[in-house]
């Protein structure tokens, strides 16, 4: 499993005491993180941009980013447990 974002979403069950069972994301749950992390980037980098170009802070550019990491968080630590 190459894929550090896969691995990292990988669950593992405990089946009996000596056999685990490792349960790989669903290609719906990477795609829709991918997209985040995409989007994340591309917002920072039109933050970095304005703040570059007009010399002022964009509140709004800021808080969809807030809001993207938020649920880049969320999913990592529901997903896991």
């Amino acid at each position: 499993m190459p894929n550090p974002l896969k691995r990292a979403l990988t669950r593992t069950v405990r089946v009996s005491k000596t056999k685990d069972v490792k349960i790989p994301p669903s290609q719906r749950l990477l795609y829709a993180i991918y997209f985040s992390l995409g989007m994340t980037g591309i917002l920072t980098g039109l933050e970095i941009v304005h703040l570059y170009v007009l010399g002022t802070w964009n509140s709004e550019i800021f808080t969809v980013i807030a809001g993207l990491v938020g649920n880049i968080t969320g999913i990592f630590l529901t997903h896991k447990g």
